[in-house]
């Protein structure tokens, strides 16, 4: 069994709840900052799993980035193999890309907890099942996507219409940060400071009182999601 390697973009990236709940189920953890390093050199086959995390730039900022469209190629390959994947906001964006799907500016910028209705579909998924109607979950981004063609939309939410989605059995996109723990959410709001989060129309005292009553349930909800996540990578 390959290791499971969490992507980011970001060198205070500490891919919150993720690693320890991966690790206690007995998988190999692999961490790589893009940013930081350039784009992972990995042979996709080799690994258990694949789940790519957030970051501050745009899906296309390429030019900027360049590591943007080789790690955008190693989804598509990823998924194209069957590899287990879950993108995570800006990786759920290099999802929806890597199908060929355009990336846009949101009609509202989405920063703090907001309402989440899974679907139907959601139901019967393997892991958004996780969640219930009216679930409150954290988001941070301003751009979206519309579905994938194919793609089973799996969660929407009141601004911004696809949340969730899978495309075949193995490969999963959520917008908003499943992955968050307090520590995370702390160190974000350190990093942003009190000008930018002014210029997205919150405080991080506001935030942070959001946390505190919603924060704890959608833990609860993605420590089972990332537990059945490594159920999928090790078969069971």
């Amino acid at each position: 069994m390959g290791p499971v390697l969490l992507v980011g973009h970001d060198a205070d990236e500490t891919f919150g709840l993720v690693p320890a709940v991966l690790a206690e189920a007995g998988l190999e953890v692999r961490t790589h900052d893009s940013a930081g390093l350039g784009p992972p050199e990995v042979d996709v086959l080799a690994l258990g799993g694949l789940v790519v995390f957030g970051g501050v730039m745009n899906v296309d900022e390429t030019d900027a980035h360049p590591f943007l469209a080789v790690e955008r190629e190693l989804v598509a390959r990823t998924v194209e193999r069957g590899v287990p994947f879950l993108g995570i906001c800006l990786g759920a964006q290099m999802l929806a890309r890597a199908l060929g799907v355009p990336v846009y500016r949101a009609p509202v910028r989405e920063i703090g907890f907001s309402v989440l209705h899974p679907t139907e579909a959601a139901a019967h998924d393997p892991l958004l099942s996780v969640f219930r109607d009216g679930d409150m979950v954290f988001h941070w981004h301003e751009d979206t996507f519309d579905l994938p063609e194919g793609a089973a939309l799996l969660a929407t939410g009141d601004e911004v219409k696809v949340q969730a989605f899978r495309v075949g059995a193995r490969a999963w996109g959520v917008q908003f940060h499943v992955e968050l723990d307090r520590p995370e959410l702390d160190l974000w709001l350190d990093v942003a400071g009190p000008e930018t989060l002014a210029r997205w129309g919150t405080t991080a005292e506001a935030l942070r009182a959001q946390a505190d009553r919603h924060l704890p349930a959608q833990e609860e909800r993605a420590r089972e999601l990332f537990r059945r996540f490594a159920g999928i990578v090790l078969g069971t």
